[in-house]
């Protein structure tokens, strides 16, 4: 089982794939989003999106300034309002 994740900006689709879990930084504090998950919708504040690709693994981080996510049956979207790119 997985769950179907985007992260797209203004700019661009920057992520399109199959993951176990994202932990988003929602402006009411972070939340998991697994397969099956809810729908739901929220407005994200500056922080950290981790990315799980499979149960037990070390997270990958992306992070993010603003924006919304999105929780519906197909997955998980993430809109940023920018991606800063870590150098």
């Amino acid at each position: 089982m997985a769950l179907h994740f985007e992260l797209v900006t203004p700019e661009k689709l920057l992520r399109s794939e199959e993951v176990h879990m994202v932990v988003v930084p929602g402006t009411e504090g972070d939340f998991g989003v697994l397969e099956r998950h809810a729908p739901v919708m929220s407005t994200i504040r500056d922080g950290e999106v981790k990315i799980f690709a499979s149960a037990g693994a070390t997270p990958e981080t992306v992070r993010v300034e603003g924006g919304f996510a999105e929780v519906n049956a197909e997955g998980l979207t993430i809109l940023a309002e920018k991606v800063v790119e870590e150098n």
